[in-house]
């Protein structure tokens, strides 16, 4: 058999284990708090359903065809964008196939392998596939779970001269801390100073379900150097993969030339429909349920954990978002106690898979979006009889 000679790219790139994960999670037996999906219940399947009958009705078979992006949804990011604090214009928008499409394009704007690239220690698996994966050489900087990524470290780092930073402002995933408005302006006057462009990576804003809302740091870009990440995905469904970029005017053309690298366009069917949705004014009204929904869920996690582990485990409280990031006794070893937690029928992420550089083997990020309050209870009380069957854990 030929052996081939394959891309750099291709052997460092690995698959997220998030991913693997989720065909364990599958299973119809198995509760599960690994993956980052909505509650099925709350998808606006017939509302959804109804954008799409009008718009094959209106459109006809043009809107099955080939089609550029659609004004009038690049028009409402803007608009969106511009209620949110950010100076921003439909020609400083593009439109991607989900947020991942767009960390994938600007990461190929602006690094080559072997370039340094600032990341969080621990992050999105997908973060560290679009830098890790292509070769940069990663700078980490810690995160405060209380108020966000480690400034001082920052700051170091950007002295080093980096070709770019990724940072998720709003309910990290996996940690669930936000950017203190502090560290937003900050960050975009380092971002400035030492002419490091950073991709602010922002799916999750719109899933606030307690607290005040924050601007993104792109609110505070004065020489163009944030490139901003949104997401339809989360904010309306996962299966509509459609995200966006809000970039520099200069350089939209170099950044859809990339675009049409990767797959042409998006679908022309999915854009005119969720911009019907949109123009029905249904989003606001979608993201209250499910956010309320989100709400109590997070609640019951939180007091399934305080029933179950009380003062030995520590886990932050996010006021939106997906996720918690849950921290154990340095005896725990979730990858070692993830196949126990399996055979109990109940799953999780292990921190570690979060983690650049390795370690975190006592943490785990916990999804309560995904499952009944009820469930959510059965959960940890199964996770808990694990852990708590070897004494020596805790």
């Amino acid at each position: 058999m030929v052996t081939l000679h394959l891309s750099h790219e291709s052997a460092n790139l690995k698959r997220s284990v998030i991913r693997d994960l989720l065909s364990v999670a599958s299973a119809p037996d198995i509760i599960s708090l690994a993956g980052g999906l909505p509650a099925s219940e709350y998808l606006p399947i017939e509302q959804y359903q109804e954008c799409l009958d009008t718009v094959l009705k209106r459109e006809g078979s043009r809107i099955l065809q080939y089609s550029p992006q659609y004004a009038p949804l690049r028009a409402w990011i803007a608009e969106y964008m511009v209620k949110r604090g950010v100076t921003c214009t439909p020609s400083e928008v593009i439109i991607t196939n989900g947020a991942q499409q767009g960390l994938a394009i600007l990461s190929r704007l602006l690094l080559d392998p072997g370039d340094p690239a600032v990341i969080e220690q621990i992050t999105f698996t997908g973060i560290q596939q679009v830098t890790v994966g292509r070769g940069a050489a990663v700078i980490t900087v810690p995160t405060d779970l209380e108020t966000g990524v480690d400034l001082d470290a920052l700051e170091k780092a950007f002295q080093r001269q980096p070709r770019l930073a990724i940072l998720i402002p709003d309910f990290h995933n996996p940690l669930g801390v936000s950017l203190s408005l502090e560290k937003r302006q900050r960050i975009a006057e380092l971002s400035a100073r030492y002419e490091v462009p950073v991709i602010e990576d922002d799916p999750y804003s719109a899933l606030r379900f307690e607290g005040t809302p924050l601007p993104p740091i792109k609110c505070y870009d004065e020489e163009g150097t944030i490139f901003y990440l949104g997401s339809f995905s989360k904010m309306l469904a996962p299966a509509v993969r459609l995200g966006w970029i809000v970039a520099p005017t200069d350089l939209i053309p170099r950044i859809t030339a990339l675009r049409e690298s990767f797959d042409l366009e998006s679908s022309i069917l999915t854009q005119t429909a969720v911009y019907e949705f949109l123009a029905h004014g249904w989003m606001d009204e979608h993201l209250r349920t499910f956010n309320a929904a989100n709400l109590v869920r997070r609640n019951a996690l939180i007091n399934a954990l305080q029933q179950h582990f009380g003062g030995e485990v520590r886990w932050t409280e996010p006021e939106g978002g997906l996720f918690m990031w849950v921290t154990f006794p340095e005896t725990v070893n979730t990858w070692e106690v993830f196949d126990q937690a399996v055979k109990q029928k109940v799953v999780y992420v292990p921190g570690g898979a979060f983690a650049v550089e390795g370690g975190y083997t006592n943490t785990m990020r916990l999804n309560f979006s995904n499952a009944r309050p009820e469930i959510i209870q059965e959960a940890i009380s199964r996770l808990a009889t694990v852990i708590q069957a070897t004494p020596e854990l805790l």
